[in-house]
């Protein structure tokens, strides 16, 4: 059975705790994203495939008038999840819209660099400042912990990276004028 990185995503989510599928979204925009992101158009056909598949089961759950259905992780799903987690990671994927912007740089001027730089560096800070909050919340033995610390980590590497880069770019910029 060939599954998505999504699907995935959805039976760790679930294998926690049965969820509808904005819980999901905000249970992947607090903890995941930071790593690796899912949005609503690909979470709720995934629901969808996965119940057919008989992963997981949905049941009516209307919300405050709302229609709503919540999800479990069956037994199947809960296997194939850890048939998942057996294999070695096959994907390694760094997505950075900054970095893209900062590769093809030159065509812009060699202020627009300097800021690209500076814009990265101030948004890997205000990631380490948002993953700080979620650390008080995390058993500090647990994976999840240990993933949050990768990306603390991360991100204060980064922030530095790019602050160093804006500032040898400042300095190469001054010798050329």
């Amino acid at each position: 059975m060939e599954l998505t990185s999504t699907a995935y995503v959805i039976l760790g989510m679930l294998h926690w705790r049965p969820r509808s599928g904005y819980e999901i979204k905000s249970a992947v925009d607090s903890s995941t994203r930071f790593f690796w992101a899912a949005s609503y158009s690909q979470i709720y056909p995934e629901l969808k495939r996965l119940e057919k598949l008989g992963l997981v089961e949905g049941e009516a759950a209307p919300q405050g008038g709302r229609q709503r259905r919540v999800f479990k992780v069956t037994a199947a799903g809960r296997r194939e999840l850890r048939k998942w987690l057996e294999r070695p990671a096959e994907t390694f994927e760094l997505r950075s819209e900054g970095l893209l912007k900062l590769f093809f740089s030159e065509s812009a001027s060699p202020e627009r660099g300097i800021e690209l730089l500076r814009e990265q560096a101030a948004r890997h800070a205000a990631n380490v400042e948002q993953l700080r909050e979620i650390e008080s919340e995390l058993d500090k033995g647990g994976y999840p912990y240990l993933v949050l610390r990768n990306g603390i980590e991360f991100n204060e590497w980064a922030s530095d990276w790019y602050e160093r880069a804006a500032r040898q770019l400042a300095r190469r910029a001054k010798a050329a004028a």
